[in-house]
């Protein structure tokens, strides 16, 4: 406070005193001026001047302290002393603050005369004023006037507060000022100030408490009266600029204030109180620290530190701007190179980062000459030498800020390459390689060799960076936080749609990030609800189904079970009613008194009988993709069959209908609830389940504890529970394990069987041939036996070596299914060629039967037809093999992935270049079989006697399509019917039992029914003659079998076939007779 200050001796002075004088304000000047006999000592004096003796009528000596204008313009300060007076000036009082240079001018008064010395003092320190801000609340009535400043009213309560504040606080060391700063309502808030350059905490206190005692005793009864203090200075926070994931520290130690003793501190962000956490430390001792780990864009902002002590409570903030923190250097760069030693040539070393980082690579602390292109530099390692294996390690360095590498550990290797592609490059067997995120990914994602030649993915921690700060925002996410907070994952989910559904870490960061908001929200609104099914929407959509697959079968197994969780439990915390409605989700919110009905989306419908429940909150969500999401197994479900990049690992059940979510804060016993099949051809064993969360071990799958089936009408299933949760139904996929294992069986010894008979009609066909091929006509029904019988021999070899390949679950447990891709598809192009063939020459069979049914008297040479054949029967299906490959192998999409080497058909429906060609042929030679049947019941009718007497055209019909069909391919059909029912057994075993064998039945159709073949077969080999003719001498003749007379009837002329020689007649007029008979 400005005031006037006299300093005088202890010895009194009668008469006069010099009239000069100063007035001051607090602060401190650290010197002491001694003076004694006349002589003046500064220990800090730079400068000293004499000024002229003044004249003195007094003869006893005074001290005061006036105020001189230096030469410099500066402010001095004139001590007058008696010669035996000493001063110490630690505590002088000055109006100016801060004066850069001082002069102190001593005068000494003796009886006769006075001498004068000027000495210049150094800058004082600056010193600082604390604005104490404080609000006290009285019991008092608020009136009007006291929102006009200038009222009377106003001033009357201001000069009452003002004066007591003047007794409590202007006594105070170190006060400076205090004073009313305004008057509110609620009831009477006076704002008031106090203004120090020392704050201390004892002698405040005691003035707070005498200030609220005068209060009350002269104003009124006091309300609240704790201090509060808003400290000027900002927090400290250290580093000023941050980079994300760093750690950064907020220091709470406002100047003047000492805040050791028994305070207790609060620390806010945004308003909200902060905890300590996994990010957040806090310091419990002065300086008072909130230390913040992994540091996220979202943490900036303003952050409050209040100390408490008593009624003493202290603030300093401070406002964390979003420049304060900067992305941090995200480097991509391969941790491991692998590269075959090819002496001469080098090793590309590629590392990138975002702009605006510049990069430089490093071998040990020597730089390295690198090319660079956009935000990547690339250096080259020399192959110098071959001679033996070579390692070195690169170290990729940010250059602003220091800190931020990544190493590079090269190996180039001697041995050969067994891996090699774009993504991971090349490798040994069981070599391990990380490959980088995409644009806008943290991560990495790891690869091993597999010794089928390729790069097996066995982990991906691949992130979108938004979400990974979502992710660790949530941490320490707060229910006051939870509406902000989804409405930013909706935003960034939805702008991320196609990177998130192809990313499995994304999704499971996800799910982590719901489980989280499931957990801290206490009642959720309709607009947090909002977002959340926005968001869940993504995840469940078509899109997603593979990052899915590889979820559910990797080491986030219960990443489905946890998402099925979270929207559980968020349905639980549900306020009010409403209806949301998104592209795959349905929520409905709302009160029903005793029954409830409803039909949801057309597909489910739920029922709830009588339950005496009044005006009760029911929440259904139906999801109507999660079958997307969620895995068939259940409680039976053997862990150890799963794949660890595959979750087609014999899949016997599917989800067939949509999940629905039911929750009623009250026990349900009896819930019926109708579902309409997704599938629709899926009728085999429909069970009722429901979403266990504690089966294997924690895992969760499905069961069907209290629930039953009731029926399947029409594509709808009905079922009845005892309880409410999330409910769906599961379908057989396919036939029972018991008949799958005899299918199995049937198909291998079925094959073996065939390829056995291919081998004996073969060896048959190559001992008859030069009497059989007389004409053009017996020459190509030949030629077409002996390519259809070689091609599904060889197709049946390759299916063997792809089978030995090849490993499936049930045979080789625990271990890898990837099939290796190299082998696997040279086998799978020859199964292919071959099979495509066997159908062809098929088509040629039923092209000869056709033309010579159509055309009799048509004339084409034997070697034109040849040429035909062979174009038909090898050629075209050449073109459709190597076509396939060159569509689907570059894609990674030609073979299967796992289980079997066969034609793709969930990536890339590979299998189509098969199926297409052979079920057109199947269907072409249907109806070159109903012509002929056609021509032989045209001509059964004008026929001869031998034609007359074969009166059962039923038979006939019978024995042609018996005979055609497995020369012809028509037991294929059966495939047909797997698709359309594969749960149907009936037709599985048919399927695999007719083709299986149809080598076997092409040995017994094709060549022994034909009884030209068989005489000289028995012509050719002595023994089987030999018995032969026993055979005969008992019979009653020779004579031919009714199924040989189909045969024959159909394959050859009247007269052709003659065990003796016959001789060499013309090809027209063989031609001509060749179908005579039928």
């Amino acid at each position: 406070m400005p005031q006037n200050t006299t300093m005088t001796p202890p010895t009194p002075v009668p008469s006069t005193v010099l009239p000069t004088t100063t007035s001051a304000t607090i602060t401190t000047i650290p010197t002491t001026i001694l003076i004694t006999n006349h002589t003046t000592t500064v220990p800090t004096t730079h400068q000293a001047t004499t000024t002229p003796s003044l004249p003195m009528s007094a003869t006893n000596m005074t001290t005061a302290i006036t105020k001189t204008q230096s030469t410099s313009a500066q402010p001095t300060t004139t001590v007058i002393f008696d010669t035996n007076t000493t001063l110490n000036l630690t505590n002088i009082i000055t109006t100016k603050a801060p004066t850069p240079a001082t002069s102190v001018t001593v005068t000494t008064v003796a009886s006769s005369t006075v001498s004068t010395t000027t000495v210049t003092l150094p800058p004082s320190p600056t010193p600082t004023a604390t604005d104490i801000k404080r609000s006290m609340r009285l019991e008092k009535d608020f009136i009007q006037d006291y929102n006009n400043k200038s009222s009377s009213k106003y001033k009357e309560l201001e000069e009452q507060f003002n004066g007591l504040l003047s007794q409590q606080y202007n006594i105070k060391n170190g006060v400076i000022a205090a004073f009313v700063t305004d008057i509110r309502q609620g009831s009477v808030i006076v704002d008031f100030t106090i203004r120090t350059f020392k704050y201390d905490n004892t002698l405040m206190a005691e003035a707070n408490d005498k200030l609220i005692k005068d209060i009350e005793n002269k104003i009124a009864p006091v309300l609240d009266g704790k201090v509060q203090v808003q400290s000027d200075t900002p927090l400290t926070l250290s580093p000023e600029v941050i980079y994300t994931d760093e750690t950064m520290t907020l220091t709470c130690a406002p100047p003047g204030f000492t805040l050791e003793n028994s305070f207790s501190v609060e620390w806010k962000f945004k308003g909200l109180v902060l905890s300590p956490s996994r990010r957040h430390t806090i310091s419990s001792k002065y300086p008072f620290t909130l230390v913040i780990a992994q540091v996220i864009p979202s943490d900036a902002g303003t952050y409050e530190c209040t100390s408490t002590r008593n009624d003493i409570i202290v603030h300093q903030n401070r406002t964390v701007l979003p420049s304060n923190i900067r992305s941090a250097p995200i480097i991509s760069v391969s941790r491991t190179v692998l590269a075959k030693c090819d002496q001469g040539k080098s090793v590309p070393l590629k590392c990138c980062v975002q702009s605006p980082f510049k990069l430089k690579w490093y071998e040990g602390n020597t730089p390295l000459q690198s090319g660079s292109t956009l935000n990547c530099i690339t250096y080259q390692y020399p192959m110098q030498s071959c001679t033996q294996e070579q390692k070195a390690t690169f170290t990729c360095k940010v250059d602003n800020p220091p800190g931020y590498e990544e190493k590079t550990v090269l190996t180039v290797f001697l041995s050969p390459i067994i891996c090699k592609d774009a993504e991971y490059g090349e490798g040994r067997e069981n070599d391990i390689k990380e490959g980088n995120c995409e644009e806008g990914q943290t991560g990495t994602k790891t690869a091993v060799c597999l010794a089928s030649g390729t790069w097996k993915l066995v982990k991906d921690t691949c992130i979108i960076t938004i979400i990974k700060d979502l992710l660790t925002e949530s941490v320490d996410l707060k229910n006051e936080e939870v509406p902000e907070f989804t409405g930013n994952l909706t935003k960034a989910v939805n702008e991320k749609q196609q990177q998130v559904t192809q990313s499995p870490a994304t999704i499971s960061a996800i799910v982590n990030i719901l489980n989280t908001i499931a957990q801290v929200s206490n009642d959720v609104e309709e607009d947090v609800m909002q977002d959340v099914l926005e968001t869940v929407d993504v995840l469940i959509s078509d899109n997603a189904k593979e990052s899915w697959s590889f979820l559910n079968t990797g080491e986030n197994q219960n990443s489905s079970s946890l998402l099925l969780f979270s929207m559980e439990t968020i349905s639980e915390r549900l306020n009010g009613s409403f209806t949301i409605t998104t592209q795959r989700i349905q929520l409905k919110r709302t009160k029903f008194t005793d029954s409830f009905n409803d039909e949801l989306n057309s597909t489910v419908t739920i029922e709830i009988p009588e339950t005496g429940f009044d005006n009760t909150f029911i929440t259904t969500i139906l999801f109507s993709s999660l079958n997307n999401v969620m895995p068939p197994r259940t409680s039976a479900f053997n862990l150890s069959l799963f794949n660890e990049t595959s979750n087609e690992t014999y899949p016997e059940n599917v989800i067939n209908a949509a999940v629905l979510l039911v929750k009623i804060n009250e026990a349900v016993h009896n819930v019926s609830l109708s579902y309409n099949k997704l599938n629709t051809t899926l009728e085999l064993n429909p069970q009722c389940v429901f979403w266990n969360f504690t089966l294997l071990d924690n895992l969760g799958a499905w069961d069907d504890k209290g629930c039953k089936f009731v029926s399947d009408i029409n594509d709808t299933v009905t079922c009845t529970c005892n309880h409410l949760t999330s409910f769906s139904i599961l379908m057989s996929t396919g036939i029972p394990e018991k008949l799958r294992t005899l299918l199995d069986i049937m198909t291998y010894i079925g094959v073996g069987i065939s390829m056995v008979s291919l081998v004996i009609c073969l060896i048959i066909e190559g001992i008859v041939w030069r009497p059989l091929t007389k004409n053009s006509t017996a020459f190509m029904r030949h030629v077409a036996i002996v390519n259809t019988a070689l091609s599904l021999l060889i197709a049946d070899i390759c299916f063997i070596i792809g089978a030995a390949i090849s490993k499936n679950p049930k045979e080789n447990p625990d271990e890898d299914y990837t099939v290796p891709v190299g082998p696997c598809s040279a086998a799978t192009f020859f199964m292919h060629f071959f099979y495509l063939a066997m159908f062809f020459w098929m088509l040629v069979s039923s092209l000869l039967l056709l033309y010579r049914s159509v055309m009799v008297f048509s004339q084409m040479s034997k070697w034109t037809m040849f040429a035909i054949g062979l174009t038909v029967g090898y050629v075209c299906p050449l073109i459709i093999a190597v076509t396939t490959v060159a569509a689907t192998a570059p894609g990674r999409g030609y073979v299967r992935e796992d289980q079997a080497c066969w034609l793709n058909w969930t990536k890339t429906k590979a299998l189509l270049a098969l199926v297409i060609p052979a079920l057109a042929i199947v269907v072409f030679n249907i109806l070159v079989i109903l012509v002929v049947l056609y021509k032989m019941l045209r001509r059964r009718s004008t026929g001869n006697q031998a034609q007359a007497d074969e009166k059962n055209a039923l038979l006939v019909i019978l024995r042609c399509v018996a005979i055609l069909s497995p020369l012809f391919g028509l037991t294929w059909c059966l495939g047909i019917g797997t698709m359309v029912d594969p749960t149907n057994g009936g037709i599985h075993v048919a399927f695999a039992f007719f083709n299986s064998l149809q080598g076997f039945f092409i040995l017994v159709f094709g060549t022994l029914f034909d009884a030209k073949i068989r005489s000289l077969v028995l012509r050719q080999v002595p023994a089987l003659s030999t018995t032969s003719n026993r055979t005969r001498s008992t019979s009653a003749g020779t004579s031919s079998s009714g199924a040989e007379n189909v045969i024959n009837r159909i394959f050859r002329r009247r007269g052709v076939y003659r065990v003796s020689p016959v001789p060499n007649t013309s090809s027209n007029t063989d031609s001509s007779q060749s179908y005579s008979n039928i």
